[in-house]
């Protein structure tokens, strides 16, 4: 490990982990630990590479830190490990963290090395996807991709991925494997909400209590980010330990915080006003370069809602990420070079693009990224 103090905690799919993990973040304040750092991965993090992501991470954070400043470091580790064979899904690792569904996976992979060219296989791999996102036994609202024609849900898919593909069979095969991928991120965006609301956000709670004055600093990357964005709904009623929270290429909704919805101002985002629970700034890093997030997000949450065909630049299904928090009036737009020459504001909602240096969904471990978190942070140089 790069830095220390470190600590490591951990959550299963539920949100439950070991005993004394409170404790064991609150110690550094004992030695006189005043700021902690706690970073979420996102997706494709096994325990192993959730730990050197950490590392990475946090290695130039001692360089940046005001004279005096006293920091500790913390990584969250949660059931995330798939999709790691990148283009396609990685079936070993999802059967990793989808305890049970092995038999599915099985029968998945088979259709998609097969590649049947009947329309009743591609029914046959809309009933597993539901069945992979236990559709409808979970509860909540179903995504209307996991019940629509399975036809029309992969050629949809494989016109997001590009007009290079094939046509024909093969290319709604190759649309599957992304509608695949695309469940499995809905499991794990479930379960990173439900780890943060229920897992993370109380343990706070009791960090707050047997370490009062200790100011913990919030980030998450991908899907780890939407885990420490719920963090703040499950902190108990009047803890504010969260100093300070940093979104890194966020996965999910741009409108989460607003208090009503352009589109639909009878309704509010998934995380209203919860901003409030930090004592010090939201920030928001984005970058157009995340495809990812611009591409293949909009499509899904599109498909997830049901509606019909929307232009490009329909901002209804837009990822917090690609262009940052939106109609959360008072939120600050700054440039990356801005804010490594002026600093965060210390307060409020800050949109932060870094597409200077963030090229891709997980461009992490950059040094301009460390100098964003700490500046928000106010422990900065």
């Amino acid at each position: 490990m790069s830095v220390e103090p470190y600590r490591e905690i951990s959550f299963d799919q539920d949100g439950d982990g070991p005993p004394g993990q409170a404790s064991a973040l609150a110690a550094p304040a004992r030695q006189g630990v005043s700021d902690l750092f706690l970073l979420a991965h996102g997706r494709n993090g096994s325990p192993s590479g959730a730990t050197r992501l950490c590392s990475d991470f946090f290695a130039p954070f001692p360089g940046l830190l005001a004279p005096g400043a006293e920091a500790g470091y913390a990584g969250v580790v949660w059931p995330s490990a798939v999709c790691t064979g990148e283009p396609g899904p990685d079936y070993r690792a999802l059967a990793t963290v989808l305890p049970g569904k092995e038999p599915v996976l099985e029968r998945l992979t088979d259709l998609l090395a097969s590649a049947p060219a009947e329309e009743a296989a591609f029914a046959d791999f809309g009933a597993l996807l539901r069945e992979l996102a236990d559709v409808p036994d979970a509860g909540g609202p179903v995504p209307a991709f996991l019940v629509a024609d399975p036809v029309e849900v992969c050629g949809r898919f494989a016109d997001a991925l590009g007009p290079q593909l094939p046509e024909g069979p093969e290319r709604c095969w190759r649309g599957a494997r992304e509608a695949l991928r695309q469940a499995a991120y809905h499991v794990l965006g479930r379960r990173a909400g439900h780890v943060g609301e229920h897992g993370l956000g109380p343990l706070l709670g009791e960090v707050a209590r047997t370490a009062p004055g200790l100011r913990i600093h919030l980030v998450g990357h991908g899907t780890g980010a939407r885990l420490v964005a719920h963090a703040l709904r499950g902190l108990p009623a009047g803890a504010r330990p969260v100093a300070s929270v940093t979104l890194l290429q966020g996965t999910f909704s741009h409108y989460a915080f607003a208090a009503r919805l352009p589109h639909a101002p009878e309704r509010s985002g998934a995380l209203r006003d919860l901003q409030h629970r930090i004592r010090g700034p939201l920030v928001v890093c984005h970058s157009r370069h995340d495809t990812a997030l611009g591409a293949l997000y909009p499509l899904a949450a599109r498909l997830a809602d049901g509606s019909g065909p929307a232009g490009a630049d329909d901002p209804r299904w837009g990822a917090i990420g690609h262009d940052g928090v939106r109609a959360v009036p008072g939120t600050v737009a700054r440039s990356l070079a801005a804010v490594l020459r002026a600093g965060v504001p210390g307060a409020g909602c800050v949109n932060v693009d870094t597409a200077e240096v963030v090229r891709s969904h997980d461009d992490l471990c950059r040094p301009e990224l460390a100098r964003v978190v700490v500046s928000a942070s106010g422990t900065g140089r």
